[in-house]
């Protein structure tokens, strides 16, 4: 996985002084890139019966669709408020410097479905975590989460024991 990796541009500073942003566009624009990621993202999450595969906006938008068309499963949006026409459901959650809140049509996931969320990066896992849970307030059943990038310093992936968490690339600092 060192050459996706080398595909990454990392810019420091962005978008506050200490951060290290981790830019997939890079990797996307490469075509070697994106089909690779795309087929060993498939080849991880290893699930036979999908329904589903939700992408949290904004470059979950990218991954999930390409995911759903391997898995031969739907895609849904999870999206920022007021952003999706029809009626919805909502959750809050806690970020480091405050709330946001994330919604998804109410007819989006059935009773039982098998879904598979799916984003771009997995930090402290919050915005994942809030999806997991409007996915079961739904009745889905999240059979596993899927991330492009890990970064494993921050131990985003404790918030979801008892899941199958997958990541294509991991960052320990």
């Amino acid at each position: 996985m060192d050459n996706l990796k080398k595909l990454i541009r990392t810019v420091p500073d962005f978008p506050k002084p200490g951060i290290q942003f981790y830019d997939i566009t890079t990797l996307l624009k490469d075509a070697y890139g994106l089909r690779t990621s795309i087929d060993r993202l498939v080849e991880l999450i290893n699930e036979p019966n999908v329904d589903t595969v939700i992408g949290i906006e904004a470059r979950g938008f990218i991954y999930a669709p390409a995911l759903a068309y391997r898995l031969k499963a739907g895609f849904v949006p999870v999206r920022k408020p007021r952003k999706l026409p029809s009626e919805t459901e909502s959750v809050s959650y806690s970020l480091e410097y405050g709330t946001d809140t994330l919604e998804i049509h109410k007819d989006a996931i059935g009773k039982g479905n098998r879904v598979i969320i799916a984003d771009d990066l997995l930090a402290t896992g919050g915005t994942a975590r809030a999806v997991v849970d409007l996915v079961e307030r739904l009745g889905g059943e999240v059979a596993g989460l899927a991330f492009l990038v890990e970064l494993t310093f921050l131990n985003g992936r404790e918030r979801f024991n008892g899941y199958k968490v997958v990541s294509l690339l991991q960052y320990d600092k």
